[in-house]
């Protein structure tokens, strides 16, 4: 072992000399680095190493120079490369080590280093589909070689004959490809440069071989979905109409029944050229609304064939994006509202609106200020997804900014249909809208019945909102008579007990007795996990008001009750507090 540490740092005197001669490190630095490397290089021929070693010795090894580079950058990049392989050979399964490598030599252009890196690591994680495309990438713009992408891609399709993501790169590549060689001919035109017996490829330039990936990756992966996305990359090119046509005569043919080519074909509508460009807004928007009906009647034809949710949610999707778009126009403000509402009243009535829209409906209802018809539709809302919480509470958040007189009702039909574990937020929102609307007596035996729940989460909330309540209502005495009432109605939050801390703080003149009372009931609930509250017991006892010769008795106490990690925390702080450091 030590012959071979010996020979690696023999190799590094030459590089170093160098740097010493033109200047970037003295004689007592060079011998550092000497001492430095040797130790490390020791380190990795122990039996245990670890990747820091190799880490450290990769930043040891990085030297930021510019004067006579080229005299030393080889051995120090060829050195670096050293290591990383033999880091990357003992911890093959660190993919991001073998990153880390990739990155390296890209950063200095090691181009044949890189294949070599690429070519190991995918044969130690060909299960890795982003792996194959980096590196078919790396050959295509690092290396300009597209045979090559294309060898890589072809191996990718055997491991993974049906991944979405490596044909989409695949097909990628090759209209890129294409592109590149139209823009080379071009060039070579343009500079009348006579290229002798070679000729560019017709069916090449024109996305043939593009067009050879889709046939195929199409006919083992079916969905509209993965069409289209073949067809947005398409889109890119200027050069594919003829091969776009086929794509969407394919989506036409074989996807009539998934709501996606019928969002497709629709959406096209908008891009239809017309014939002069129009001037006046109006008249613009016009166009605008001419081409939003034609966009709705690829609708309607779509839903005569399907009629389904997701093809509702397409045709809605559609109105609300044209109703949110902005215009100066009232006319066509009024027409894409008209237009939406309608949509929306139609899926309704279809039992096929989804429960994401129905908060849409409601703010455009609520904008229009029909409130008879916001009411209406918040209770249908509740009707068709009486299971949702999240509806309930849309619907119930609608009524009381409606102020309407059936909200307490529905709060109580909320609370009767919704599984009692999911009902927090409807409690929270009744607290909430019962200390603004009604009396102080119904506000309170709401949180008499709030009380009862079986539910810890809604349990503890209310007993906090009725602590809080309490104290807004009648000060601090009723608040302290609520918080006598409950302190032995279990379970508690920690929020319930400092709560009353502060507000007992909060008085002319805090009673230190009250405060030492709220913090034994306190601690009686969290005092084996929580160490932040012992910390701000003793903190109290060393105020003004305290007496901190108590202090020693309740850290004897927390060191005993405390468990697990809390222990070391409570040590650490109340060392820090001691020495005055918190």
């Amino acid at each position: 072992m030590a012959e071979i540490v010996q020979q690696r740092i023999e190799n590094r005197i030459p590089e170093l000399e160098q740097l010493e001669r033109v200047g970037l490190f003295s004689k007592k630095e060079v011998k550092s680095l000497l001492k430095r490397g040797t130790a490390l290089e020791y380190k990795l021929h122990r039996l245990i190493i670890t990747k820091v070693d190799f880490i450290a010795y990769i930043q040891v090894s990085r030297i930021g120079y510019q004067f006579k580079r080229e005299e030393i950058e080889f051995s120090i990049i060829s050195r670096i490369n050293n290591i990383f392989r033999r880091a990357t050979t003992k911890w093959k399964e660190d993919v991001q080590l073998w990153l880390s490598h990739i990155a390296f030599c890209k950063k200095w252009n090691t181009k044949g280093q890189l294949s070599k890196v690429f070519s190991s690591m995918l044969a130690i994680h060909p299960e890795k589909p982003a792996l194959w495309i980096m590196a078919a990438k790396s050959e295509l713009e690092d290396r300009n070689s597209s045979e090559s992408a294309r060898h890589l891609f072809l191996r990718a399709l055997r491991f993974h004959p049906e991944s979405k993501k490596v044909y989409q790169e695949y097909f990628r590549m090759e209209l890129l490809h294409a592109e590149k060689l139209r823009k080379q001919q071009k060039e070579l035109e343009q500079a009348e440069i006579d290229v002798g017996e070679y000729e560019f490829s017709p069916e090449i330039m024109s996305g043939k071989l593009a067009e050879v990936v889709y046939r195929d990756a199409t006919g083992k992966i079916q969905g509209a979905d993965f069409i289209l996305s073949l067809l947005t990359i398409t889109a890119i090119f200027d050069f594919t109409k003829e091969l776009q046509d086929t794509i969407i005569q394919d989506l036409q043919s074989k996807y009539t029944d998934d709501s996606l080519t019928w969002d497709f074909m629709a959406k096209r509508e908008l891009e239809a050229t017309v014939g002069e460009e129009l001037q006046s807004a109006k008249g613009r928007a016009s166009d605008i609304a001419r081409r939003e009906d034609r966009c709705c009647q690829v609708y309607e034809e779509g839903l005569n064939s399907l009629n389904t949710e997701a093809m509702w949610a397409c045709y809605v999707s559609f109105c609300l994006e044209r109703f949110r778009r902005k215009t100066n126009v009232q006319e066509l403000k009024e027409k894409r509202q008209e237009r939406l509402l309608a949509a929306l009243q139609r899926a309704h009535d279809s039992s096929l609106l989804k429960e994401d829209f129905y908060k849409n409906w409601l703010q455009v209802l609520l904008s229009s200020g029909d409130s008879e018809q916001t009411a209406a539709v918040a209770m249908a809302a509740t009707q068709r997804y009486r299971q949702s919480v999240d509806v309930w509470c849309l619907a119930l958040q609608t009524m009381v900014r409606l102020g309407s007189g059936a909200t307490g009702k529905l709060f109580q039909d909320a609370l009767t249909h919704m599984n009692p574990k999911l009902s927090l937020p409807l409690w929270q929102l009744q607290v909430e809208w019962s200390m603004t609307s009604q009396s102080s007596e119904e506000t309170e035996a709401l949180f008499q019945r709030g009380l009862l729940s079986v539910v810890p989460a809604v349990s503890m909330e209310i007993k906090e909102k009725y602590l809080d309540w309490s104290y807004g209502a009648g000060g601090y005495k009723k608040a302290r008579k609520t918080f006598t009432s409950l302190h032995e109605s279990r379970p508690f939050s920690k929020a319930f007990f400092t709560r009353m801390i502060q507000m007992e703080k909060d008085q002319e003149t805090p009673k230190m007795s009250n405060l030492r009372d709220f913090y034994e009931r306190a601690l009686r609930e969290f005092g084996s996990t929580d160490d932040d509250l012992w910390l701000e017991y003793i903190r109290e006892e060393l105020g003004p008001s305290g007496q901190p010769e108590n202090c020693g008795k309740i850290h004897w106490r927390a060191m005993k009750l405390l468990e697990g990690e809390s222990v070391e925390r409570f040590t650490a702080q109340y060392t820090l507090l001691q020495t005055g450091h918190i």
